[in-house]
């Protein structure tokens, strides 16, 4: 469970990092005026996200299996062992919520700190639920197994949504101008 904790620290942090680099530095400013399409603003926001806490977990949880220092601890009180699907769920749970109360949306006057903040912790919460994707369907934990590969497998296709939906919107808009001209 401590390794749990830690993924949810790690996440917090990297969280706020990326806020911070958002919000305080002139890269938010460039992101904005190069993607003034707030959807799809929030699209990359969330892929860029997405991947970044993949790539942490999947690091965190192979120092821990590999007992790779300072990760060496794994700490289960009462043998439960709480995994980061849990946390992945719940911050979901609490986007969608948001989400649905118009909250970071940029519908009304939300800011753009709060649409960002609800972007990142969308992948976040995606990343953190489909690392363990193949817990779902084995109802046991092949995390790195064979079995296991069907959460790359969900990584990779719903991170080629998002990629896509973020990314390749310009080609599909241009190409639909140019079709209406």
């Amino acid at each position: 469970m401590a390794y749990s904790w830690f993924i949810l620290l790690l996440t917090i942090a990297g969280t706020a990092f990326l806020l911070l680099l958002l919000q305080g530095t002139s890269f938010g400013t460039v992101l904005h005026e190069r993607i003034p399409d707030r959807p799809r603003r929030r699209l990359f926001v969330a892929s860029v996200s997405f991947f970044l806490t993949f790539a942490g977990v999947r690091a965190v949880v192979y120092a821990i299996e590999h007992h790779i220092p300072p990760f060496h601890f794994i700490i289960e009180p009462s043998g439960r062992h709480i995994h980061h699907l849990v946390f992945g769920i719940l911050i979901l749970l609490l986007v969608g919520y948001g989400w649905l109360a118009d909250i970071g949306t940029g519908g009304d006057d939300s800011s753009i700190l709060l649409s960002r903040l609800m972007s990142i912790l969308y992948g976040v919460g995606a990343a953190l639920t489909l690392d363990e994707f193949a817990l779902w369907l084995n109802l046991r934990d092949v995390y790195w197994s064979a079995e296991g590969r069907s959460s790359i497998d969900a990584i990779i296709l719903f991170g080629a949504l998002l990629a896509a939906s973020a990314w390749g919107a310009p080609l599909l808009q241009s190409r639909r101008k140019k079709k209406s001209n």
